[in-house]
C-alpha cells in the first residue's frame, strides 16, 4: 500500500511540475516603436509607457497567472526596417500579439505582413489607413488602433468651427502619409459641417520655412488655418504665422498637444488650438467624466512611481501604449494566448475606460473612439487650457 501511495505521489509531482512551469511561462507580446530616428521623441516614451503598463499588469498576476514579456524592436521610423522588425517578432520570437508602431507610414508598411501572418496588433499610430479596408488599403481583420482616427480629430475641429461660425478654411498639410490622411478627411468632411476649403497647400515634413504657402493661403481670405503634421514642422508653421502677422486662428492636429511643441514654437504657440486626448487638460475635466479617475491614476504612476515625466513630460501620445497593452490584456484574459481568439475578443470590447477614451470596438470599427473622447485645447501663458469639452 505504501509503495502504491509513493508511486502515485511521484507521478503526481512529475506531472504537476511541467504544468506549473507552463502556467508561469511568459506570454510574448511584440512591441515596435521608433526608438531612434526622427520619430524617437514619440517612440521612446511610448516604449517606456508600454513597459510601465506591463509591469503593473504583471504585479496583478499577469494574464490568468502568466506574466507578459515585451519583446522590443526599433523601427527607426523607417518602413523597410519596420518590415524586418515585425518579421523577426512574428517568425523568430513567435509573439502572440503586437503593439505599435509609431508612425502611420511604418504602420502601413507592416499591415500586409501582419494580416498574412494573422497576428493581432493594436497600433499606436494616428492615421486612419491602417484600419481602413478595400482597394489599396487591403484588409485589416487583425489590425486595431488605440489613438483616435484622423477623421475623428477632424470632426472635433469642425464641430468647434461650426459653433464659432467660422466657415472659410485654409489647410496646410505635410506630404507624408499622416499629413495626406488628414488632408483627405479635411476635404471630405468639410461640406458635412457647412465649411468651405478656400485654399490648400502642402510641405515636406523636414521643411523649415512655410511662409510661401501661408502667404498663398492668406490670399484666399480664410477665417482659420488648419495644419496637419507631427514633429517640429508644426512649430515651424506656428512661428511663420506669427512672423507674418497672421491674425486668423491656427489649428494644429491631434498629434501635436505636447510640451515639446510649446518649447519649439515659443511665443508663437500662444493662442494655438488643437484637438487632444483628455490627458492634456485632465484636471480641468468635470468630476462626472468617467475617464478622470483613470487618467489620474495613470498620471500618478507616470510621474510619481515610474518617474517618466522627468525626461519625457506627458503629452497626448503618452496614453496610447497604455491603452494598447490593456486592450490586448482584456482580450487575452478571455481568449488566452490564441491569435485568432484574441482578434475575436478585441472586436467584442465595449466600454473599456482608457486614458485616451472609452473604447467601443466592433467588427466594423477597430478603433472604437468617437468625438466624445477628445477635447479642444488652447495654449494660454504656455499652458494647456480646456477650450471645448
Amino acid at each position: 500500500m505504501k509503495k502504491l501511495l509513493l508511486a502515485i505521489l511521484v507521478l503526481a509531482l512529475g506531472f504537476s511540475a511541467p504544468l506549473q512551469a507552463a502556467e508561469k511561462e511568459p506570454i510574448k507580446i511584440g512591441a515596435l516603436f521608433a526608438l531612434s530616428g526622427p520619430a524617437a521623441f514619440i517612440g521612446t516614451p511610448t516604449k517606456l509607457v508600454a513597459e510601465m503598463a506591463v509591469a503593473e499588469i504583471n504585479k496583478q498576476g499577469g494574464i490568468n497567472g502568466r506574466p507578459i514579456k515585451l519583446i522590443m524592436a526599433d523601427t527607426e521610423g523607417d518602413p523597410t526596417k519596420a518590415v524586418m522588425a515585425v518579421k523577426r517578432l512574428i517568425e523568430v520570437e513567435k509573439v502572440v500579439a503586437l503593439i505599435g508602431p509609431t508612425r502611420t507610414g511604418t504602420g502601413m508598411a507592416i499591415k500586409p505582413i501582419v494580416e498574412r501572418a494573422r497576428v493581432p496588433i493594436v497600433m499606436t499610430v494616428g492615421g486612419d489607413p491602417v484600419i481602413m479596408e478595400g482597394g489599396r488599403f487591403g484588409t485589416a481583420r487583425f489590425i486595431f488602433k488605440a489613438p483616435q482616427r484622423s477623421s475623428t480629430a477632424v470632426k472635433k475641429i469642425y464641430i468647434y468651427l461650426k459653433e464659432k461660425g467660422l466657415k472659410r478654411v485654409a489647410i496646410l498639410t505635410a506630404s507624408d502619409g499622416f499629413g495626406q490622411d488628414g488632408r483627405r478627411w479635411l476635404k471630405k468632411l468639410a461640406p458635412e459641417f457647412g465649411l468651405t476649403i478656400v485654399g490648400e497647400e502642402s510641405f515636406n515634413p523636414t521643411d523649415t520655412d512655410m511662409s510661401g504657402q501661408l502667404r498663398r493661403l492668406m490670399a484666399k481670405n480664410p477665417q482659420v488655418i488648419i495644419c496637419w503634421t507631427i514633429g517640429p514642422a508644426g512649430a515651424n508653421v506656428a512661428k511663420d504665422v506669427k512672423r507674418l502677422g497672421i491674425k486668423v486662428p491656427l489649428f494644429q492636429c491631434h498629434g501635436l498637444p505636447d510640451p515639446k511643441y510649446i518649447e519649439l514654437a515659443g511665443p508663437a504657440a500662444e493662442g494655438n488650438l488643437m484637438p487632444s486626448t483628455k490627458l492634456m487638460a485632465w484636471e480641468q475635466l468635470p468630476d462626472s467624466d468617467p475617464q478622470k479617475p483613470v487618467i489620474a491614476r495613470f498620471v500618478y504612476l507616470y510621474k510619481e512611481v515610474y518617474k517618466l515625466d522627468k525626461k519625457f513630460p506627458i503629452n497626448t501620445h503618452s496614453g496610447y501604449a497604455w491603452d494598447a497593452v490593456n486592450l490586448l490584456v482584456l482580450a487575452m484574459k478571455k481568449a488566452g494566448p490564441d491569435r485568432e481568439g484574441i482578434r475575436d475578443a478585441l472586436e467584442k470590447i465595449n466600454g473599456y475606460v482608457g486614458v485616451s477614451g472609452i473604447y467601443r470596438l466592433s467588427p466594423k470599427d477597430h478603433c472604437g473612439l468617437d468625438v466624445d473622447s477628445m477635447i479642444i485645447v488652447k495654449i494660454e501663458n504656455g499652458k494647456w487650457k480646456l477650450e471645448a469639452y
